[in-house]
C-alpha cells in the first residue's frame, strides 16, 4: 500500500484489446477495483485471440524497456503487454508459452508496492507464477478457476497429469483464496484444498448496459444478417474444441425441410471442418461468419431466435461458457448439448430458458433436437428467453458480481 492507496496487480492471458469474453470479463473486474479507489496494475499479452481494430485504435501500444515487452492504458489502468502469437506450430505455441512466463515474471517484479495479486485459469502456471512473486512481494494471492486443469485434458493418468493435479495442489493451497464459479466446480475441487474455506463462489457476470434486450438489428449488414421469416439459430465465438461441431452439422442436415437457419460466427481450429462440411452435405442454411465487432453483438443476439451450445463430453463437466450469461441477458433461449450434472446444465435445468439435450448418442440428440425445433414458435421462444433474463438481472449484473471481487480482497487486506 503507497499513500493510502491499495494497489492490486491483475495477471491474465488475455485482457483489452482482445475482443473476447474472458477479457470483457477482467476488463470489468479491473474498472471495479478502480472504482474503489484501488491502483489497478494489469500484465497480459498482446492481443492474439481476436484483435478488434476499433479497440487497438482506442487503446494504442508502445514498446517498453528493451522491447520485451509494449505498454498501453485502459480507461486509466496501466496495461503491460508481453508479445504472444497464436502460432499454428506446436512448438512454436510452446516456445512463445515458454517466453510469456518468463518474462511477464520479471516485469512483474518490476511492478512495486502490490498488495494483491488476481488471476485467471487457465492455465495454471499463472497461478504458480503469482505464488513466486507474492512470496517475493509479501503479497497476498487471488486465483479464480474458470476451467479445472487437469481434468479439462479428459485423462486422470500418466506423467503429464500427475504433473499438473500436483501443481494444481500447489496453487490451490499456497493461494490465500480461490474462487470458482458456480457449486458444481466447488464440489470437484474443494477436496484438494487442505483448509476448504479458502475456496469461495463468485459466478461470472454480463454486462446489462450492453447486452439487454429490445436491441434493433437495424445496424445489421444484410448482406451477412438477411431480413427473413426463418427461425435463426446462432453461435458466436471460438470455433475449437471445448464445442462439438458434429451435432451442429448433423442437426443442420436434418432439419433442411424446416424453415430454420444456422448462424456460426468466430474463428478457430474446427473452423475448416464445418466449412468442409457445409460445401459436402449442401448446407445452404448454415452461414459461416468472421468474428464480429463487440458493439454489434447485442443486435446480433437480437436477430436470433435463440443461441446453440454444443460441449463435448471431454469438456463439459470442466468449464462453463460465460456466453451464456449475455445470451440470457438478450432475452434469448438455449438450445444447448451437455450431459447430465455439469455446470451448464445444472445452471440453466431451474431457469426453464433453455432445451437441455443430455444425450451423448448423436443420431438421438439431433432427432431430438429437430423434434424440438419443429414444435417450437417465436413466440415460444422469446417466452423462454425472458425468463433467462430476469434472472441475470436480478444475481448476474457487473456491478453485482465484482462488488464480490472486491469484498474478498478487502477481506484479505485487513
Amino acid at each position: 500500500m503507497q499513500n493510502g492507496k491499495k494497489k492490486i496487480l491483475i495477471h491474465t492471458l488475455i485482457f483489452s484489446p482482445d475482443g473476447v469474453s474472458t477479457a470483457y470479463l477482467y476488463n470489468d473486474i479491473a474498472l471495479a477495483f478502480q472504482k474503489k479507489d484501488y491502483e489497478v496494475v494489469v500484465l497480459s499479452t498482446t492481443p492474439h485471440f481476436n484483435v478488434v481494430q476499433e479497440q487497438l485504435a482506442e487503446q494504442p501500444m508502445k514498446w517498453g524497456v528493451w522491447g520485451l515487452y509494449k505498454k498501453s492504458c485502459y480507461k486509466g489502468i496501466e496495461v503491460y503487454h508481453v508479445p504472444q502469437k497464436k502460432f499454428k506450430s506446436t512448438l512454436l505455441r510452446l516456445i512463445g508459452f515458454v517466453y510469456w512466463h518468463i518474462v511477464s515474471f520479471f516485469v512483474g517484479l518490476s511492478i512495486k508496492n502490490v498488495d494483491v495479486i488476481l488471476s485467471p485459469s487457465p492455465p495454471l502456471t499463472i497461478g504458480l507464477l503469482n505464488l513466486w512473486l507474492a512470496n517475493i512481494k509479501g503479497c497476498k494471492v487471488v486465483y479464480n478457476v474458470q476451467e479445472i486443469y487437469p481434468d479439462i485434458l479428459g485423462k486422470n493418468e500418466g506423467v503429464v497429469f500427475n504433473v499438473l493435479s500436483k501443481l494444481e495442489r500447489k496453487v490451490y493451497n499456497g493461494s490465500d483464496a480461490v474462487t470458482t464459479i458456480d457449486q458444481v466446480f466447488y464440489d470437484t475441487i474443494v477436496g484438494r484444498f487442505n483448509e476448504p474455506e479458502h475456496l469461495h463462489i463468485i459466478p461470472n457476470f454480463v454486462d446489462t448496459d450492453l447486452y439487454r434486450s429490445g436491441v434493433s438489428t437495424a445496424e445489421l449488414d444484410k448482406n451477412l444478417f438477411p431480413d427473413t421469416d426463418s427461425i435463426k439459430l446462432l453461435y458466436a465465438g471460438n470455433i475449437g474444441f471445448a464445442q462439438d461441431w458434429e451435432p451442429l452439422v448433423r442437426l443442420a442436415e436434418k432439419t433442411k425441410d424446416l424453415d430454420v437457419e444456422y448462424f456460426l460466427i468466430g474463428e478457430g481450429v474446427r473452423k475448416r471442418y464445418v466449412e468442409e462440411k457445409k460445401a459436402e452435405l449442401n448446407l445452404d442454411k448454415l452461414h459461416i461468419l468472421p468474428y464480429q465487432p463487440r458493439h454489434l453483438m447485442p443486435a446480433i443476439l437480437a436477430y436470433s431466435d435463440a443461441q446453440y451450445i454444443f460441449m463435448t463430453p471431454e469438456m463439459e463437466g470442466m468449464g462453463f461458457p460465460s456466453k451464456v450469461y449475455t445470451i440470457m441477458a438478450c432475452g434469448r433461449p438455449l438450445l444447448v448439448c451437455s450431459g447430465k450434472d455439469t455446470p451448464i446444465v445444472n445452471f440453466l435445468d431451474p431457469v426453464a430458458c433453455a432445451k437441455l439435450v443430455t444425450n451423448h448418442d448423436l443420431e438421438e440428440k439431433t432427432d431430438e433436437m429437430a423434434d424440438w425445433l419443429r414444435s417450437m414458435t417465436r413466440e415460444q421462444l422469446r417466452a423462454m428467453g425472458a425468463k433467462g433474463e430476469n434472472v441475470i438481472k436480478s444475481r448476474y449484473t457487473k456491478e453485482i458480481v465484482t462488488a464480490q471481487y472486491v469484498e474478498l480482497c478487502e477481506t484479505l487486506l485487513k
